[in-house]
């Protein structure tokens, strides 16, 4: 029974309404990490092969400012400088691992255009973030307003935001999960609920830019995720191929994570099925929590894939952060 109490209070927490747990808006500052290492499995500490991925480090982040925590997505850069993405509109910065930092760690609320300074505080529930390296330009998927938004270099104001119908179609607490950028250009976000005919879920893949007028309307795909298990954030290897982290809450086992390899057929058609092909599974006694982030660095010649789990802002769960090196 007090399994069943859980799995149904997470259950609860998971929909981006509002809750006591969710901080309310702050204003930027510093912020102090505080980063435990933590072994793979507790069942063998040693243990650092897992399919295609060899374990670097883990860590169970913590911070005494109330603010921290809720991360729904991330980006890293080789020198293992992070910045994550709450699920209420607020990003943190801080360095983890080896080395100083370059830069001083912080915590500070998205901007807002003026004219939607009077919705809530709750309605930013910022769910996936990508990046082009190139222009220095971000992009971040919204719930419960079902929108992307487009970010000038270093966060310093929204450029443009758009709402798809598409997107509008999707449940509002279980649409915009993820968001990635391909390096060609193309932008693809699959569903986390907004399910198709035949159960698979449905993904739009932007030939450009989806927070610009211009861009045409998006090719609708269908991803089919492991079973039993929903998409919580995406990422590109390269053009074709991309990375895609699933959760799935259980009684038996409360929160387990696959992640899985999925490829974009060379000339995508509407209602091509993207098949994904397991990587990894996070299970006890594997660590495992409510896993919703996931990035892409290099460190020399070697992809280096993040993960990283949502707390909700609760004593009960963890802000996780781990760092695998992808064969």
């Amino acid at each position: 029974m007090r399994r069943i109490l859980i799995v149904l209070l997470l259950a609860i927490l998971l929909l981006p309404a509002p809750h006591k747990s969710k901080p309310e808006l702050f204003g930027p500052g510093p912020l102090l990490v505080r980063a435990r290492a933590l072994p793979l499995s507790s069942a063998d500490p040693g243990l650092r092969h897992l399919g295609r991925l060899t374990y670097l480090g883990g860590w169970q982040l913590s911070s005494p400012h109330h603010g921290f925590g809720g991360i729904s997505s991330l980006l890293a850069e080789p020198d293992g400088q992070i910045l994550a993405l709450s699920d209420s509109g607020t990003l943190m910065g801080f360095h983890i691992g080896p080395g100083k930092p370059a830069r001083h760690a912080f915590i500070a609320p998205l901007p807002i255009r003026p004219k939607d300074r009077e919705k809530p505080w709750w309605a930013w529930d910022s769910e996936s973030l990508t990046h082009d390296p190139a222009t220095d330009r971000y992009w971040v998927g919204f719930e419960l307003q079902q929108k992307i938004c487009r970010y000038a270099p270093g966060f310093a104001r929204v450029e443009a935001c758009r709402v798809w119908p598409e997107i509008e179609a999707w449940p509002e607490t279980g649409s915009i999960e993820s968001l990635a950028r391909l390096p060609d250009g193309r932008f693809l976000t699959i569903a986390e609920m907004g399910m198709t005919a035949d159960g698979s879920h449905d993904t739009l893949l932007f030939s450009d830019d989806p927070t610009e007028s211009g861009t045409p309307a998006p090719i609708h795909l269908r991803y089919v995720p492991p079973r039993g298990y929903r998409p919580t954030d995406a990422v590109a290897l390269d053009d074709r191929r991309l990375l895609v982290l699933n959760r799935r809450l259980t009684v038996q086992q409360l929160f387990t994570a696959t992640l899985a390899i999925v490829e974009l057929p060379e000339r995508p058609h509407p209602d091509d099925r993207l098949k994904a092909q397991m990587l990894i599974r996070l299970a006890p006694p594997l660590l495992a929590d409510n896993f919703e982030g996931l990035t892409l660095s290099r460190e020399g010649g070697r992809r280096i894939v993040w993960i990283a789990s949502d707390d909700n802002h609760e004593f009960f769960q963890r802000s996780l952060l781990l760092k695998f090196a992808l064969d």
